[in-house]
């Protein structure tokens, strides 16, 4: 048998197999375990740390994931690790994929020893590991020497050492709080004399070391978790960040909520001959604005330039955005990438002297002239907010599937309700018109204006004709529960902050 099982490792990766019997077969794809409803109880009780992806083999992100997930799990092999990583196609093992509560992909879950906790580190194989190892030892690894901190910052793109001579201390304490509540960063902390001596390291003081712009960052504030943790939050990512899959988590989800987003051509040669150049002011602003370039040759970016209105053509171009409840956007009178007008551009913005920009297409000269009328920016209000008439409005995205099925049974409402003289079925693309006080948070959303009081009721029942016949011929009644969550399309949804 041990002579069976050394043959079938050898030849096709199959790990898992008992000396004394034949257990499920574990196939390992690129060093990633592959499971199914057969093997997962055996890998979940055979390894006390274990993180599962599950994926769709047609997602998008799951695409991208795939081989920083593989990067990861090469990097754990060779740190000897005892974490494995999984994955679970959620398409075949549906019955595995409803006992995790999975409602999109690709979904993370950690299990340590036996418990499941939700992943909530970055999408990169860095990120990945540094999780994990947070997860699964201290907070902080202790560099007993010379040789233990250089093996230690140099395996790292960015990593954070305390220097504590005594590790008792109540700066120390606070040092190792803030390791343990950050996950996705690595921490070291040294009492070596030696070691303090390598880095020109003073006591009680955390330097922050990373392979990037200046390279070593001694934090010199009032060391409490709050402005350390900030401290970190800033100083991890690069002066001028590059828009990624892999950045997009620490972008939106950061410490800084006002971004000056620069959209730029690699093709075209921007990034060689605009990014020197805004170095200065994303230096003067650092803290207060993220500097943040999105490659718009990128076809995975041609939402985000619709998002703000623009298209391929208008780059190189600039917008600043504020993340509060939603996303406030505004843009500039000069597009120019100069040092001197984004100077300009981030100063008034910081100053509070910028108008939010508000999205709105040009008003069509037949918006009135069918059953459904067409509603921009501009005539909203009047048409929306008339106290003499109940308004039926479908906030749409051009891209959305379900949009694109509602639209036969939305003109056919619109025809049986054509000739009233208190009921109006209109329609708006929310994606190219934008309201400072009503907020769209999914395709499509069916909303009634109430006459009288203009009062908003959002319709929730089923998308059928009939449905919505009751509901208005109901004054907004009918319709108004919350349906079953049903399994929408990918692209149905506004895109989250840290997808844009």
């Amino acid at each position: 048998m041990k002579i069976l099982t050394a043959i079938l490792v050898a030849a096709f990766g199959i790990v898992g197999i008992s000396a004394s019997e034949a257990q499920v077969q574990i196939e390992s794809e690129e060093g990633v375990l592959v499971l199914t409803k057969d093997n997962f109880d055996d890998v979940i009780k055979d390894n006390d740390y274990v993180l599962l992806e599950f994926y769709a083999p047609w997602c998008g992100h799951c695409k991208q994931l795939a081989p920083e997930y593989v990067k990861a799990a090469e990097k754990l092999d060779e740190l000897k690790s005892e974490i494995k990583l999984a994955k679970i196609d959620a398409t075949l093992q549906q019955e595995l994929a409803e006992q995790h509560n999975v409602r999109g992909y690709p979904t993370l879950k950690f299990y340590r020893k036996g418990s499941v906790i939700e992943y909530g580190g970055g999408r990169s194989a860095d990120e990945i590991v540094n999780w994990l190892l947070k997860k699964t030892g201290p907070a902080a690894k202790d560099l007993l020497s010379v040789d233990d901190a250089k093996a230690f910052i140099d395996g790292q793109n960015v990593a954070i050492v305390g220097f504590f001579k005594d590790q008792e201390s109540d700066s120390a304490k606070v040092f190792l709080d803030v390791a343990n509540a950050v996950d996705d960063q690595v921490f070291g902390i040294t009492s070596n004399d030696e070691v303090f001596a390598e880095y020109g390291a003073e006591d009680g003081k955390v330097i922050l070391f990373k392979k990037f712009d200046e390279e070593k960052v001694v934090f010199e504030g009032e060391l409490n978790q709050k402005d350390l943790t900030n401290f970190i939050s800033v100083e991890s990512l690069p002066l001028i960040v590059e828009f990624t899959q892999e950045s997009a988590q620490k972008i939106f989800s950061g410490e800084i909520k006002s971004h000056l987003l620069v959209f730029l051509s690699k093709e075209a040669g921007h990034i060689e001959k605009y990014v020197e150049g805004i170095k200065t002011p994303a230096k003067k602003f650092r803290g207060q604005v993220l500097f943040v370039t999105i490659n718009a040759d990128e076809a995975d970016h041609e939402r985000l330039l619709e998002f703000f209105g623009m298209k391929k053509e208008d780059v190189p171009t600039m917008r600043l955005i504020k993340l509060e409840e939603d996303m406030a956007k505004y843009k500039p009178e000069n597009p120019e990438i100069t040092s001197e007008n984004v100077l300009e551009f981030v100063t008034a913005f910081t100053e509070g002297k910028l108008k939010r920009h508000l999205l709105t297409q040009d008003l069509p000269e037949d918006w009135d002239k069918t059953p459904v009328k067409t509603l921009v920016g501009t005539n909203f209000r009047d048409i929306a907010f008339n106290k003499e008439k109940n308004v039926l409005v479908e906030f749409y995205a051009p891209w959305c599937g379900h949009c694109k099925q509602l639209v036969p049974i939305y003109d056919a409402l619109g025809e049986k309700f054509k000739d009233s003289e208190t009921i109006v079925i209109a329609k708006m693309d929310a994606t190219a018109n934008e309201l400072d006080d009503i907020k769209i948070s999914s395709f499509p959303t069916i909303t009634l204006y109430k006459k009288d009081t203009n009062e908003a009721v959002e319709y929730n029942g089923e998308r059928t004709l009939e449905g919505l016949v009751k509901f208005l011929e109901s004054d907004g009644t009918y319709g108004q529960a919350a349906e079953e969550v049903q399994e929408e399309d990918e692209d149905d949804d506004v895109p989250r902050k840290d997808e844009l």
